[in-house]
C-alpha cells in the first residue's frame, strides 16, 4: 500500500488547489499516468502518478487547498489486497480520519466541448457547465486571457467576472520573485558571456525552410535548444540538480524552455529526454510546450524535472541577457536576439549575424573551465547545423 501525495511543482510552491480528479477508486494506474489537476500560481498543472497500482481511495476533495506533501490517494500495489481497517492519513492530525471514497467521476466526452476555442482550465469548464455560464462571455484573469476556476466562481457569487482576490498575474509575479530571491541568496552564481557568429546557421535555416512545407519549418530557437542540449550532454557538470548539499548529474537532458505567457509572466517547462530528439522533433516538442503552457495544461514532471534551462529573446530584442538559475538546477543559458555586427572572416571585415550567449552557473558544482567547455561545445554545433 502506498500513499500518493501532492508533489512540489517548483521551489516557489507551498500549496495548490485540487480542481479535478481524472481517476476513481478501482482504476489501475501506471507511472506517468495523469491522475489529477492542481491549480497553482502558474496555472493548471496535470499531476502524474509516480507509482503503479490500483486506486483504493481518494483522500482529498476537489476544491481543497492542499499543502505540498498532503495525501491525495491510497494506492494498492499489483496483487495487494485492501486493508481491513481504514486508517487516517492526515499527517497534521493525531486522530485517525478515514479516506474519502468518491463515486466514479463522469469522464469528459471525446466530442468537441461546448466552449471549443475558449482557453479555460478543465475545472473552469466543468464548473461553467454546472452553473450554465457561457465561457465565451468571460474575460479570463490568467496570463494570456485564460479562464480559471476563480473566474467562473466569481460570476456565480456576484454576477460579475471580476474577482476581489489577487489576480493570477499578481500571484505569479509574487511566486517568481520569491523563487528568484531564494536562488540568488543560496546559489553562488557566476556568469560567462561569449559572442558567436551564427550567420552560417541562419543561412542554413533559411535554405531549409524554403525547401519544406510551413508545418515543417524551424525556428532559430530550435537550433539553439538543440545545440544547448548536445553541449549539456557532453558537459555533465552543468546538467542535473543540486540537492541535500550535493550535485546529482542527470544522464538525460531535460531542457527547460523559458516561455513568456501572453499578458506577462514566465514558466519554464522541460522538454523531457531532449537529448534523444532530433532537430525536427525538438521543434515539435517546443511548439507543444508553448501551446500547453499558454493554455495552462502542463504536467508536474515538466515543471520539476528540468536539468538545465534555456532562455532565448527570439528574433528581436536586446542583444544580451543574464538569468537567475532555477533551483535545484545548476545552470541557465540565455541567448540574446541576433544582431548584425562587423566580423572578421578570412581576413576581411564583413557584416554578420551574431548572438551573445550568457551562461549562469552554480559555483558549488563547476567553475570557469567547465562553463567554457559548454560554450565551446555549443559554438561547435551551431557552426555545423547539418550535424544537428
Amino acid at each position: 500500500m502506498a500513499i500518493f501525495t501532492l508533489p512540489s511543482l517548483g521551489s516557489d510552491m507551498e500549496a495548490g488547489k485540487l480542481v479535478e480528479w481524472l481517476v476513481s477508486p478501482g482504476d489501475r494506474v501506471s507511472r506517468g499516468d495523469v491522475v489529477a489537476v492542481i491549480e497553482t500560481q502558474k496555472g493548471a498543472i496535470e499531476i502524474e502518478c509516480y507509482e503503479e497500482g490500483t486506486v483504493h481511495a481518494l483522500m482529498a476533495e476537489t476544491g481543497e487547498e492542499l499543502p505540498v506533501g498532503a495525501p491525495l490517494a491510497m494506492l494498492l500495489a499489483p496483487g495487494e489486497t485492501p486493508p481491513d481497517d481504514k486508517p487516517g492519513f492526515r499527517s497534521d492530525t493525531t486522530t485517525a480520519q478515514p479516506p474519502i471514497v468518491k463515486p466514479k467521476l463522469q469522464q469528459t466526452p471525446a466530442a468537441p466541448l461546448p466552449f471549443e476555442g475558449v482557453q479555460a482550465s478543465p475545472a473552469a469548464r466543468l464548473r461553467a457547465r454546472e452553473l450554465n455560464v457561457d465561457l465565451k462571455n468571460l474575460s479570463g484573469s490568467f496570463p494570456g486571457g485564460g479562464i480559471v476556476l476563480a473566474d467562473v466562481e466569481a460570476v456565480s457569487a456576484r454576477g460579475s467576472a471580476i474577482s476581489s482576490k489577487p489576480s493570477p498575474m499578481a500571484e505569479m509575479r509574487k511566486a517568481i520573485g520569491a523563487s528568484m530571491a531564494r536562488s540568488k541568496q543560496t546559489i553562488p552564481h557566476f556568469y560567462l558571456s561569449h559572442m558567436i557568429d551564427v550567420q552560417p546557421a541562419m543561412d542554413w535555416l533559411a535554405e531549409h525552410n524554403n525547401a519544406v512545407s510551413p508545418a515543417e519549418r524551424l525556428l532559430s530557437g530550435a537550433l539553439f535548444v538543440r545545440c544547448a542540449v548536445l553541449a549539456a550532454e557532453k558537459v555533465q557538470e552543468l546538467n542535473g540538480h543540486y540537492v541535500s548539499g550535493a550535485f546529482q548529474p542527470s544522464k538525460s537532458v531535460n531542457a527547460a524552455i523559458a516561455v513568456a505567457l501572453r499578458g506577462g509572466g514566465l514558466v519554464a517547462p522541460a522538454l523531457m529526454d531532449a537529448n534523444r530528439l532530433n532537430l525536427s522533433e525538438t521543434m515539435d516538442g517546443m511548439r507543444d510546450l508553448v501551446s500547453r503552457a499558454r493554455s495552462g495544461r502542463l504536467r508536474n514532471s515538466e515543471m520539476t524535472e528540468g536539468t538545465i534551462t534555456i532562455s532565448s529573446l527570439g528574433e528581436t530584442g536586446a542583444e544580451a541577457m543574464a538569468g537567475v538559475i532555477f533551483p535545484p538546477q545548476v545552470a541557465l543559458l540565455c541567448l540574446g536576439a541576433p544582431q548584425i555586427r562587423p566580423w572578421v572572416v578570412d581576413g576581411e571585415i564583413v557584416p554578420r549575424l551574431v548572438v551573445t550567449l550568457t551562461l549562469s552557473v552554480d559555483h558549488r558544482v563547476s567553475d570557469g573551465r567547465q562553463a567554457t567547455r559548454f560554450i565551446t561545445k555549443f559554438e561547435t554545433r551551431i557552426k555545423d547545423p547539418d550535424s544537428l
